[in-house]
């Protein structure tokens, strides 16, 4: 589409105006089209001069029938309150001292919502208004995030009702006929309840942590971290709950780089990865702990884990969602928060992490952490003379 010229008094082509200024888009080469938002402009009289592709695309309305028309007739905007948009600010005979609109929710004709932003061009700090910019913007990326936010409230409060409802009804049963149950059935429902409790203190963390990783606030407190030590600890777990030891196959290349990193926050991404690999894969589960290679020659760039297993593996159309919210690769139960988590956390320590098909056929997943220095500086003692 080319953005043509009115007969409208004023009107005319902002590609290819009369003086370009610095910055103008003709003399950039840019052409309106190839912007991403929708870009409606007027000049000095109210008549629009500029109507993009994208402006097409959002109001449903032709660069033919807007060029040349009245800003308000052109783009009828409304706001949520169901009152005509330009009546209300008023562009050309406002407060002299306005220089622009912040972004709000409007309504086109129809009721579709749009992000508007205008800006005021003046060719005075307080001289009359020049030109009229407004961009347009979609609301279906918003309306995604709103639709990812509802998702994740809804799977949490499916997931705090189960255990909730259990430790309720057990507690509830206890102290109504605590001497009818023996000690073994007292003992086995406290058991329960207290499974539930953390059923539910591991959710509230989940949540927490997603709300740092979106927010950027996850704050990473480096320490000394024996890597294969962590790993030992976590199979170790899983024999003493009955799993057989054999299954469990952990191989350590020596030399490791030191490793400084948030040792809660690396046993939770081991925690995540290994229940992974336990719950939906199947055979082996092989843990590779190796030095990472720097470019430089001799020098050691950090430290990668590989978790494996010998199950059916994740389907290549998947791949590229694992390490998003609510994925599963499974119906064995979880949230589809946990690889969520552990890429932010990673990512947190500067490092990396990957998913791929492990030799035997199942699933794979690497994640490498650099060598960093540790998150506060050690002070010698002062010798005293």
């Amino acid at each position: 589409m080319s953005v043509g010229t009115s007969n409208a008094p004023g009107a005319r082509d902002v590609r290819r105006p009369p003086a370009p200024r610095s910055g103008d888009l003709a003399e950039l080469g840019i052409d309106p089209d190839d912007l991403p938002d929708g870009l409606v402009v007027a000049d000095e009289h109210g008549h629009v001069i500029c109507f993009n592709t994208a402006a097409e695309r959002i109001t449903a309305v032709t660069a033919e029938e807007a060029l040349g028309q009245r800003l308000e007739k052109a783009l009828p905007l409304e706001d949520l309150e169901g009152r005509r948009w330009w009546q209300l600010t008023d562009p050309y005979g406002g407060l002299a001292i306005r220089v622009r609109q912040p972004e709000r929710n409007l309504l086109l004709p129809g009721g579709r919502e749009v992000l508007v932003t205008v800006r005021y061009v003046r060719a005075e700090p307080t001289g009359p208004v020049r030109r009229v910019v407004v961009t347009l913007r979609d609301t279906e990326a918003r309306r995604r995030t709103e639709r990812s936010h509802a998702e994740l409230i809804a799977t949490v409060a499916h997931e705090l009702r189960s255990p909730l409802t259990s430790v309720k009804g057990f507690t509830a049963t206890l102290l109504a006929k605590w001497e009818r149950f023996t000690d073994d059935q007292k003992r086995l429902m406290l058991e329960t309840v207290d499974a539930d409790a953390d059923r539910v203190t591991r959710l509230i963390a989940e949540l927490l942590d997603i709300s740092r990783i979106d927010s950027g606030r996850l704050e990473v407190r480096r320490q000394p971290v024996d890597i294969g030590a962590a790993v030992s600890r976590h199979i170790q777990a899983y024999v003493a709950a009955g799993q057989p030891a054999d299954r469990f196959l952990l191989r350590i290349q020596q030399p490791l780089p030191a490793l400084w990193a948030d040792p809660d926050k690396i046993d939770q991404v081991l925690s995540n990865l290994l229940e992974n690999a336990v719950r939906h894969g199947e055979g082996t589960v092989t843990i590779d702990v190796t030095p990472t290679a720097s470019p430089r020659e001799g020098e050691d760039a950090g430290t990668s884990v590989t978790v494996s297993d010998e199950g059916s593996g994740i389907p290549e159309e998947s791949m590229n969602r694992v390490f998003t919210r609510f994925w599963r690769g499974s119906k064995r139960g979880g949230t589809g928060l946990g690889l969520y988590i552990v890429k932010g956390i990673v990512e947190a320590h500067g490092g990396t992490i990957t998913v791929g098909r492990a030799t035997g056929g199942g699933a794979e997943f690497r994640f490498t952490l650099p060598v960093a220095a540790p998150a506060f500086e050690f002070e010698l003692p002062r010798r005293v003379v």
